[in-house]
């Protein structure tokens, strides 16, 4: 059994604020801990589960968090911020099953800790065919595209509960924080979120022939509300997209696999723009 491990850090326990989750953040450093910490609960529970190959991919930011020389050591691992597939890259129809561990609620969502989706404070909204949608909704689908399915979330409560109104009630789910405000929350211990990680993930992939992917048929559009009219205005010279609001661009595509290359050079633009309209290199936050 083969099992991907995307981690991002936002959902992480230990995290509520963004001095946490940035490189030049105060707190940055012990939360790299902390992330490091989580994504080794769930390796070890693929491992108890019975998987041989587990790959664990740093979702987060910069994409280069992770401290590698806490890894678990039967984990490979996926480092780097240029990496078409974000958050899912080098996933493929070959795995049995996709755990989703730190992530965080959509932007937007009521008492969601550090609720973004994709860029900070750049993005307002991500829609899809209509629909908002978080990261956990659009990684889903792109695994789901390739028949891979979701088998945890782990994150605040917020995350879980949209988590488990797309993929099903029955998701398996861990909150390790309970969120207050967008920077604040009732946290569970990082030794004891950890603990209850590494249980889940060894429950859900012990039934994982029980799980079935989220699919999200053809055609899709992705729809982006943007936090400046630059960025939109910008993002529209790509051929294919469209300028439907002063601040929305849109693309169609078949397949999630060319929305999630599109997301990335969404993101990649929106961070240019952003640079050069006084907001600060460092200040978004990816993943």
């Amino acid at each position: 059994m083969k099992v991907f491990v995307s981690v991002d850090m936002e959902g992480v326990s230990g995290v509520t604020d963004p001095e946490d989750v940035l490189p030049i953040g105060a707190e940055y450093q012990k939360s790299r801990e902390f992330m490091t910490g989580d994504a080794n609960a769930a390796v070890a529970g693929a491992f108890n589960a019975g998987a041989e190959h587990v790959v664990v991919n740093d979702s987060h930011w910069i994409q280069r968090n992770l401290l590698v020389d806490r890894l678990d050591r039967r984990a490979l691992h996926v480092k780097g911020l240029s990496k078409p597939m974000c958050m899912l890259q080098g996933l493929d129809p070959s795995y049995a099953a996709a755990l989703f561990v730190g992530y965080h609620s959509c932007a937007g969502t009521e008492a969601g800790v550090l609720n973004h989706t994709f860029l900070g404070k750049e993005v307002m909204n991500v829609y899809v065919n209509g629909e908002l949608a978080g990261e956990t909704r659009i990684n889903a689908a792109l695994a789901g595209e390739m028949n891979v399915p979701v088998a945890l979330v782990t994150g605040d409560e917020a995350v879980c509960d949209e988590a488990r109104r797309i993929l099903g009630q029955d998701l398996v789910t861990v909150a390790v924080k309970e969120g207050i405000d967008r920077t604040s929350a009732v946290m569970k211990h990082p030794e004891l979120a950890q603990e209850e990680i590494a249980r889940a993930a060894a429950e859900c992939l012990s039934q994982v022939d029980r799980l079935r992917p989220y699919v999200i048929p053809p055609p899709i559009t992705l729809g982006f509300d943007w936090g400046m009219t630059s960025t939109a205005l910008n993002v529209a010279l790509i051929p294919g997209v469209v300028r439907s609001g002063a601040r929305r661009t849109e693309y169609t595509a078949d397949t999630m696999s060319e929305i999630m290359r599109m997301i990335w050079v969404w993101c990649l633009i929106a961070m240019q723009v952003g640079q050069h309209t006084g907001i600060q290199p460092g200040t978004l936050v990816y993943g």
